[in-house]
């Protein structure tokens, strides 16, 4: 059987991995969801992991984390199952992590002290960071898109026995592959502005490496706006774009620039470390990844066209989904 193609709309949540392949695979259903006022998100994540030439060992795996901005308190956890016990559909959306399910309109599940009941529903077209041709074949090794941008949540969240309800936050679907992590990356994405609550950004800085070289760092940016898409995301305009990281003692900060034509993006993401998880990432050919994970940092994004001198403002106080990943544990610096 063929392998899906995400670049289809109908297909885009359907399941890349094969069981019993030999070649290592990571693959994640992933959605997160922000209170539309204050600092509150979950992140709930539905993963097969496969090692390399061990396919006996696939498990599926279910992470869960509830972010709490006014408490300062964040509840992470997560659970491993046998992949015998798990559904990946490859001919549909349909997923099962032992008893915890997730279907293109709702997801149901338990871990650890998180509960979760929701729905989501939304109309947006899928996102694509790559270009569609980078979805088949080996390179780059890890895939990401978004399949449901502006998801809207309904249900409730419980973490210890403590009922949150969500009402209409705003998040995304998103689905995410490959045979390795990438080796570093800064990923940025925001589900609704404060004052643009109907525009989406996602973005990333990736270095990979090939053998014992460095390639060159890539920040391929999407931003839907007042109708319009602007998609800058082709390998030269990637590798000519500029980004600047900094973390300090687990607080991060990431500042990019990028454009084409008359049209220039510039924008800041960051947060301070008690607003990060940090989690373990296994990596199919061995060893691990670390990243500093949160859905409450701060997003300034500023777009600005050259050839009228306009120049538009957009703000997240609390609503950006910022990772950082790495080789290198956090807590070891």
């Amino acid at each position: 059987m063929s392998r899906p193609d995400p670049t289809d709309a109908r297909q885009v949540n359907w399941t890349q991995y094969e069981p019993g392949q030999q070649a290592g695979h990571y693959e994640s259903f992933y959605l997160r969801g922000n209170h539309p006022d204050r600092p509150l998100a979950f992140w709930f994540r539905y993963t097969i992991f496969a090692p390399a030439g061990r396919p006996a060992d696939a498990l599926g795996e279910l992470w869960a984390v509830v972010f709490d901005g006014e408490t300062g308190h964040h509840t992470s956890t997560k659970v491993e199952v046998p992949f015998a016990g798990c559904s990946f559909s490859r001919t549909g959306f349909d997923v099962r992590v032992a008893d915890a399910t997730l279907s293109a309109s709702a997801l149901k599940g338990t871990a650890g002290e998180i509960a979760w009941d929701l729905t989501y529903t939304g109309d947006e077209p899928p996102l694509y960071l790559l270009q569609p041709r980078l979805y088949k074949g080996g390179f780059p090794p890890a895939k990401s898109l978004v399949a449901l941008p502006l998801a809207r949540f309904t249900g409730r969240v419980t973490v210890a026995g403590r009922e949150i309800a969500v009402d209409g936050w705003a998040g995304s679907q998103n689905h995410n592959w490959g045979s390795r992590h990438t080796d570093r990356y800064w990923f940025g994405q925001v589900a609704g502005f404060d004052e643009a609550p109907g525009s989406f950004l996602e973005v990333a800085t990736a270095r990979n490496r090939v053998g014992p070289l460095w390639m060159p760092a890539v920040t391929p940016l999407v931003l839907r706006h007042r109708g319009r898409q602007l998609a800058l995301t082709s390998i030269l305009t990637a590798t000519r774009a500029k980004a600047t990281m900094s973390t300090t003692a687990g607080s991060a900060a990431w500042a990019f620039s990028t454009g084409a034509g008359p049209i220039r993006i510039t924008g800041r993401i960051e947060a301070p470390a008690d607003a990060f998880v940090l989690l373990e990432y296994p990596n199919p050919p061995g060893g691990l990844k670390y990243c500093l994970n949160t859905k409450l940092a701060a997003c300034e994004l500023v777009i600005s066209d050259e050839s009228t001198g306009d120049r538009e403002v957009l703000r997240s106080a609390h609503g950006a989904l910022f990772e950082v990943l790495d080789d290198v544990d956090p807590r070891t610096r």
